[in-house]
């Protein structure tokens, strides 16, 4: 098995963010087709729900689209009522995207070149 060097899940993918009521979508998308298996077997709901822990979502669903080479999840009641009801400063939850993309991931070294930002 190859050595694997711990980054950030921004090196390997980007993201979006959406709302419908108390209801956040986040896509994760990753930068090279290479780097897409990797994150499907790494980031999934689980993961995504403990990463979430503190806003309390009742439910994550992990979405595949390969044919993107991206996921979307679907976090439940994580918007504090949704738009209309929450008091928080980022009530459509934009900001969510950042806080999954700073999970880890686990990249083989010889997939260190299709990694985006600074080398560590």
């Amino acid at each position: 098995m190859a050595e694997r060097i711990t980054v950030p899940l921004w090196r390997a993918a980007h993201g979006r963010t959406g709302d419908k009521g108390n209801r956040s979508n986040i896509s994760v998308i990753a930068w090279h087709p290479q780097l897409y298996p990797l994150i499907v077997e790494q980031i999934d709901a689980d993961v995504v729900s403990q990463q979430f822990a503190h806003r309390r979502p009742t439910h994550v669903a992990r979405h595949l689209l390969p044919n993107l080479h991206a996921m979307n999840f679907v976090l439940d009641d994580v918007l504090d009522g949704g738009v209309n009801d929450a008091l928080n400063l980022d009530s459509h939850g934009k900001a969510l995207s950042f806080l999954l993309l700073d999970l880890p991931l686990a990249v083989p070294t010889d997939l260190l070149s299709l990694l985006r930002g600074p080398d560590q």
